[in-house]
């Protein structure tokens, strides 16, 4: 590991830390020598997670808590801040998705998606970058979708909450640029984790995605580590307010069949 790269010394938070993207996140991080705070609802799957983390010689902090329940999300800011936790890096994994078409949604249906993939994000972008701005060091590093510079239909709660996790980071980009602290978001493509079990493993839907995607495939978990790795880091020293797809090519390369004339 350069020195370009490396973590070490620093300590990262990542939510949605249990399974799937975010214990890989966790785990990249950690190998490039971050002590890391997980963060997410099931406490027994994140003690695994933080065992992975404390045998690569890193130490792990866990705390529960659900992003749907604002409240739960502001007492453990409130309690890191209290604790004087230093948080360098913060890393905004956690989000659920959701189908349903714009005239069968509800205004719950639209809330819930918005407290958890916007509001809980604001509140810990906004209470632990106050340390990062008093250091004049931080990364944060929020999750967006592909879709957040698009539309699809029936996703109109999702679609409208990852724009808005779009817009939310770069206005961050602009508060705390002149803090020595960046913030970027992540535009993942399909990837295959427990929240894309519906599609990834229904064979038919599964055909239909992976036509979609440029490289043809599902992403591996483990290829989101060097991106967030490189966000992460001193690397990324010159890059705020922007938005890095990881998404096999599936927002910007149209593919279609090929069709050879006989």
């Amino acid at each position: 590991m350069t020195t370009l790269f490396s973590l070490a010394g620093r300590t990262a938070m990542v939510t949605g830390a249990s399974r799937g993207l975010g214990r890989a996140i966790a785990l990249g991080l950690a190998e490039a020598g971050a002590d890391l705070i997980i963060a997410a609802r099931d406490e027994a799957k994140l003690e695994d997670t933080a065992e992975a983390i404390r045998s690569l010689g890193r130490k792990a902090r866990v705390i529960s808590f659900d992003l749907a329940d604002l409240k739960a999300v502001q007492t453990a800011a409130d309690a890191l801040t209290r604790d004087n936790i230093v948080i360098d890096i913060l890393v905004n994994n956690g989000a659920i998705g959701g189908w349903g078409s714009l005239h069968e949604s509800t205004l719950d249906h639209w809330e819930n998606m918005f407290d958890v993939n916007v509001s809980s994000m604001y509140i810990l972008c906004r209470d632990l970058s106050k340390g990062m701005a008093e250091r004049k060091w931080g990364r944060i590093i929020n999750f967006a979708s592909y879709v957040a510079d698009t539309g699809r239909p029936n996703l109109s709660a999702y679609v409208a909450s990852k724009h808005a996790v779009l817009g939310m980071t770069r206005a961050i980009a602009a508060d705390l640029a002149s803090h020595g602290v960046t913030c970027n978001a992540i535009a993942p493509g399909f990837f295959d984790t427990d929240m894309a079990a519906p599609t990834v493993g229904h064979p038919q839907r599964a055909k239909i995605f992976r036509d979609a995607i440029a490289i043809g495939r599902f992403g591996d978990p483990k290829e989101m580590i060097g991106p967030v790795q490189f966000l992460a880091s001193d690397a990324s020293a010159y890059i705020t307010g922007h938005m890095l797809p990881v998404d096999g090519g599936v927002a910007n390369i149209l593919s279609l069949p090929i069709v050879v004339e006989t």
